[in-house]
């Protein structure tokens, strides 16, 4: 190395619940651990909606995105790894020695033996409503996201989507607000097909194939909106006619448009958005390692549930690197020895209470 800087055993990119689980599965093989995270906060993608009831993470009962995002960044520090917030990474050397040099578009540098991405789908941005004037609402009752359902109660509610979100939000708003319209482009919804039979079931207006049209506001407050039909090319025609809705709330799930930034120059072998990985996560370049969203394989499960295992999966891998002669997993935390001042904490928390 070319500088006295402080050498990690494992770097991990991204503040999800890959990276997130990665950072507490990487303290449990006693690897000295960095996670970096672009953003101020640590989360991902979760803190982007708060409010949904999350169902789907094995051995936990339903609760609120925003708690599960409180449990796992309290999980990733159990073994006191370093974190770092704000910095965007940019540059990726490997120096002769092996040692990677990371750099941040702020220009700081770390030093890693191994890296873990787990950015997601990179940068994200919520996919905004195409129409003419419609950033004239939004800092009133045009929506993209929810972060307190409250403001919807007696409310008369447009959803336009068809992806889980809007499905989810469906489901969650129909509870409260005085009626609740759906509309999406497509006959079939992307949803999880569960979920949509109990949208469909549970008094929400369907409309498909539909869109908007057009807005209609006093300053900065929408009034209603027009939807109307497309054909089946998923286009409006001459005959095409319009259905005008009057609405307290509009809300816009289109979907999240990602940007990798310069990571994609790397030389990660990748199909679309995310990059290739084997069973073990290991990408095409030495000691690089992808779990979550980021990694692309053939058996891959985008769940939270999935990005966990990616994440244990990606950091054996790392240890191997770095030890070849490591054991190939970590020991179960029944098991643990690095557990142990932690159970007997945990114990006496319970007798206490």
């Amino acid at each position: 190395m070319t500088q006295a800087l402080e050498l990690f055993d494992v770097t991990i990119i991204g503040g999800g619940p890959a990276g997130l689980y990665a950072a507490f599965y990487s303290g449990m093989r006693d690897l000295k651990t960095k996670l970096i995270e672009a953003r101020e906060e640590l989360g991902g993608r979760t803190l982007m909606y708060p409010e949904k009831i999350v169902w789907d993470v094995g051995g936990m009962a339903p609760a609120r995105a925003a708690q599960l995002t409180k449990l796992m960044i309290q999980q990733a520090q159990t073994f006191d790894p370093t974190i770092v917030l704000g910095q965007q990474i940019t540059g990726l050397e490997r120096l002769a020695d092996g040692t990677m040099r990371i750099t941040s578009a702020t220009g700081k540098q770390h030093w890693s033996q191994t890296l873990i991405l787990a950015i997601g789908h990179g940068a994200l941005k919520l996919a905004k409503l195409n129409l003419s004037g419609a950033e004239n609402y939004e800092k009133e009752n045009l929506h993209y996201t929810i972060t307190e359902l409250a403001i919807f109660r007696d409310k008369r509610v447009l959803i336009s989507g068809g992806g889980d979100s809007a499905v989810d939000w469906a489901n969650e708003l129909v509870r409260i607000a005085s009626s609740v319209t759906l509309v999406h482009r497509r006959e079939h919804f992307n949803g999880l097909e569960r979920n949509v039979r109990r949208m469909k079931a549970s008094g929400v207006k369907v409309l498909t194939p539909y869109a908007i049209t057009d807005l209609y506001g006093n300053g900065n407050r929408l009034d209603a909106v027009s939807i109307a039909p497309l054909n089946a090319d998923g286009e409006w025609t001459d005959e095409t006619v319009q259905e005008r809705h009057a609405v307290d709330a509009v809300l816009i799930n289109h979907g999240l448009r990602g940007d990798l930034g310069p990571i994609v120059d790397w030389g990660l072998a990748r199909e679309d958005w995310n990059f290739n990985a084997d069973e073990k996560l290991a990408t095409n370049l030495p000691g690089v390692y992808v779990a979550g969203d980021t990694a692309n394989y053939g058996s891959k499960l985008y769940l939270i549930a999935g990005a966990f295992t990616d994440a244990a999966l990606a950091v054996n891998s790392a240890m191997l690197y770095i030890k070849p002669d490591a054991p190939t997993r970590a020991q179960v935390s029944s098991h643990h020895s690095k557990f142990d001042d932690k159970n007997r904490a945990f114990e006496l928390v319970e007798e206490r209470s």
